[in-house]
């Protein structure tokens, strides 16, 4: 039975149950910010989480859903601990899962309407997957979803007849922008990009910078592999490769911009030369309110802007010499096949070694690269070989990350017998 509830007059609206996938990470606890100003309107089904287990018993406390899963059993069992010291009695409890198969469940049951995809990396693609083959309307907040799988997931899309709401604030604001007139009216799409931290930071003083400096993002408090991704830009070429797909571009037709402010979000230029941008605040909770209300917009609960405040905003091409996690990123999907999740792959495990202080900053592009030679790129037929490449391309990056550690390793030994 769909529930109801009324709104002005005699306008009648269903009562949205929502899956969120990765309750506890940022965009999670942002979703369910936007979701309890609103309990007329919303009601989680499923929560799902990794290893937060703290959180995800308070968001259970207070949202009462009829699942929650976790990523392990252990996870699950110190989860019933949690909530055995908790006020919430037992019979109130929602039902307890673990497991990919457990978020493929709680994403595709039958009385979901909405699922927020916000599981950072590839474990969070099959659950989407699977949504979006039910007809789930997506929320997409994983870059990785359309990064490692992009034709695979489009295609299932499209089937469905579905529809993918992007959650990013870039792609959030590309697909308000698009709503101005016709796609074949289009003539490009910029993305922005704030620079990250090391925006004016000298090419050669790039080896010695340390992950602490790496992870002070100037606009975004984000996770760490985000951040990092951030300041070598690679997170803006994965964004490029999302817009391709999304909005069906080819890469020649996206184009980046540093904009340090991060206030003009994204822009279309139509080929009249008119350029639709999109500007806002800085804060999350304006995308995730979009992609919930769609087609419908609603009062958010983020700052305005205020624009009799005197305010500059800059605009600067990117230093591709500087950064060439971004070309690397333009270079996989002019590829096509599996190079973009390769990429993606051994771009993950460089920034795990960089943070683990086993590669300098500017070896986490130069990891890819090699990455990326050494892994050929072919078409996946399912997720399943999506993730077989994904795991392969893994292990390649890991190797190369061991044989760089090893050679630095004998570069200062030599210098030590030397001395």
């Amino acid at each position: 039975m769909q529930v109801t509830f009324p709104l002005v007059g005699d306008i009648i609206r269903p009562l949205k149950t929502l899956t969120i996938l990765g309750s506890t990470g940022s965009i999670g606890v942002s979703t369910l910010d936007v979701v309890g100003r609103h309990p007329e309107q919303y009601r989680v089904h499923a929560l799902v989480a990794g290893h937060n287990i703290d959180l995800l018993a308070q968001q259970i406390l207070r949202f009462r859903p009829k699942v929650a899963a976790t990523a392990t059993d252990a996870d699950r069992e110190s989860l019933i601990v949690r909530l055995k010291d908790s006020a919430l009695a037992p019979q109130d409890w929602p039902e307890l899962r673990w497991g990919p198969e457990a978020r493929v469940e709680v994403a595709t049951e039958r009385d979901v309407d909405f699922v927020m995809s916000a599981i950072v990396g590839v474990a969070g693609l099959e659950a989407t997957y699977e949504a979006i083959t039910h007809g789930k309307r997506v929320g997409l907040a994983n870059k990785e979803v359309l990064v490692a799988s992009g034709k695979l997931v489009i295609d299932a899309a499209r089937k469905s007849g579905t529809e993918l709401i992007p959650v990013d604030s870039e792609h959030n604001g590309a697909h308000q922008c698009l709503r101005a007139g016709k796609r074949s009216e289009v003539a490009r799409l910029i993305l922005t990009a704030s620079g990250g931290p090391f925006r004016e930071t000298p090419l050669e003083k790039l080896a010695r910078v340390t992950p602490a400096e790496a992870l002070k993002h100037p606009t975004w408090k984000m996770g760490q592999r985000i951040t990092i991704d951030s300041a070598t830009l690679m997170n803006k070429g994965f964004e490029v490769i999302e817009a391709c797909w999304l909005f069906d571009f080819s890469a020649d037709e996206v184009d980046v911009v540093i904009h340090p402010q991060s206030t003009v979000h994204a822009m279309v230029e139509y080929c009249d030369g008119s350029v639709i941008a999109q500007i806002s605040a800085t804060d999350m909770r304006m995308p995730i309110q979009y992609a919930l209300t769609y087609p419908a917009r609603e009062s958010a609960p983020v700052p305005r802007l205020d624009w009799t405040e005197a305010r500059s905003w800059s605009f600067s091409a990117p230093d591709f010499e500087k950064f060439p996690a971004l070309r690397l990123a333009y270079q996989a999907m002019r590829q096509g096949g599996s190079a973009t999740c390769t990429l993606n792959a051994a771009d993950e495990i460089a920034v795990e070694a960089f943070l683990a202080g086993q590669i300098a900053f500017p070896a986490i592009p130069a990891v890819v690269e090699e990455t990326l030679e050494r892994v050929p790129a072919r078409e996946a037929a399912s997720v399943a070989e999506v993730l077989e490449i994904d795991e392969l391309s893994r292990s390649v990056a890991r190797q190369i990350v061991h044989e760089r550690s090893q050679k630095t390793y004998e570069e200062r030994g030599q210098v030590s017998v030397r001395a």
